[in-house]
Formats: structure tokens, sequence, C-alpha cells
């Protein structure tokens, strides 16, 4: 076996669920473990230590947002979400409590396989992010706050600007608008998700990007924004 190939614990109750992501992994060259139940897939998380971990949250012995809990006690492991609970208020404790993302059941292998690429590509070493961040034909300079679109560069209100490094630091993961507000507002703002909703929209206009149709900042409805990531 590949001492590189990467593994993947997929934590479900769902034998067919577990089934399909074993087969559909594998294929494409990951080593899968499975748990189908909470405390055993804590127990295999800690110590196989995966370089990604599956959850669902209906779990039979305790609830997926208490596994994570426990977990991000000991592990920053990512983790990938996979329920069918399709609340807004489901998903937001999920992603403020650790998660990295979060998809709901039914679902597109195609797009699980995508956000899996995403949470498992190798981020840089502490002390080493990179002075610009290239995302397709759009740059964010984190040295001098400049930020340009094709070779030119976008005029951007302080805010404006804090919004999209923050988001394209974290490029195909969801940003809670509770961790946005949070980290830019500040702690007093963290219901006032108008403000957000504003910038966005500047930002939107300022890089014509289309919300329909969305070349950079993706809405996750009710829960956040997502930076889509461009192939180099």
């Amino acid at each position: 076996m590949n001492s590189a190939q990467q593994s993947i614990l997929v934590v479900d109750d769902e034998a067919l669920i577990r089934k399909l992501l074993r087969i559909s992994l594998a294929a494409h060259g990951y080593r899968v473990l499975e748990a189908g139940c909470g405390r055993e897939g804590l127990a295999l998380a800690l110590e196989a230590r995966p370089d990604l971990l599956v959850l669902d949250l209906g779990l039979p012995d305790m609830d997926g947002q208490e596994l994570l809990a426990e977990l991000r006690r000991d592990s920053q492991v990512p983790v990938l979400v996979l329920s069918v609970r399709a609340g807004d208020s489901e998903k937001v404790l999920a992603l403020d409590g650790g998660a990295n993302d979060y998809v709901t059941k039914p679902f597109s292998i195609r797009e699980l396989l995508a956000r899996v690429r995403v949470l498992l590509r190798r981020p840089a070493p502490p002390g080493q992010l990179p002075g610009t961040l290239s995302c397709g034909p759009l740059a964010v300079d984190l040295d001098s706050r400049r930020v340009s679109l094709e070779g030119r560069e976008i005029a951007l209100t302080r805010k404006e600007y804090d919004v999209l490094a923050m988001l394209a630091r974290h490029p195909g993961r969801v940003v809670t608008q509770h961790q946005l507000l949070k980290d830019i507002w500040g702690p007093t703002h963290v219901e006032d998700s108008h403000y957000l909703r504003v910038v966005v929209g500047h930002l939107r206009q300022k890089l014509g990007d289309d919300p329909a149709d969305p070349r950079f900042i993706v809405a996750e409805a009710g829960v956040g924004y997502r930076f889509q990531e461009h192939s180099p």
C-alpha cells in the first residue's frame, strides 16, 4: 500500500451509505475505514488518525454533534458532515462546532468527492501562509491588502476586503455568518446579518459576480458563504 495514501473514516449507521462511500472513495484511491456508531467512530478517529472524517449526525448511541465536540478536544482532523438534517440551525451548529463542511442527504457523489478533495489538500505549514492568494483570475494580496481581478486592481472598503480575505483563506469551505460577523464586526454584532449581506452584495458588484451563477462567492442559504475554488 502506498504510504502516502490518504485515509477517510466514514461514521454512519446506514450500511448502504457506508458501502456506497467505500466503493466510491476506494475507486479514487482513498483508504476507507468504517464505523457504524458514534463511540466506535470516535475511538477509531483518535486511534487511527485518518486524514478526513465523514460524519453522520443521526447515530444510534450518541448524536453526531456530541461526537464532534468530543473529537475537537483532541483532534483537528477535517470533518465533513453528511446528514439528512437540512435545517439551517443544524448546519450552523455543526460548522461553528468544528465541522469543516456540511452536505445533506440525499447527495451527489460527485459533489461529495469534490468537497473531499478540497478538505484533503494539505494546508501551508504555520507561518508559511502565502502573501498572495491566487484564486483563478482573482488575486488577494494579504500583505498590502490589495485585490486584483484579471490584473486590474479593485478598490474595496475595509470590510469588503476583510470578508473577501477571510473567505479566500478557506477556499471550498463554508464559513458561517456567525464566524464572519464575530471576527470582522465583533462579538456584539453576531446577529447583524444584514451588515454581511450588504457587504457581500457590494463585493459581488465589484467583482462582477452573478449570485445566480457565482464565480467566487457561493451563498449557503441561511448558513454562510463559501469561496469557489478555481483549478490552477
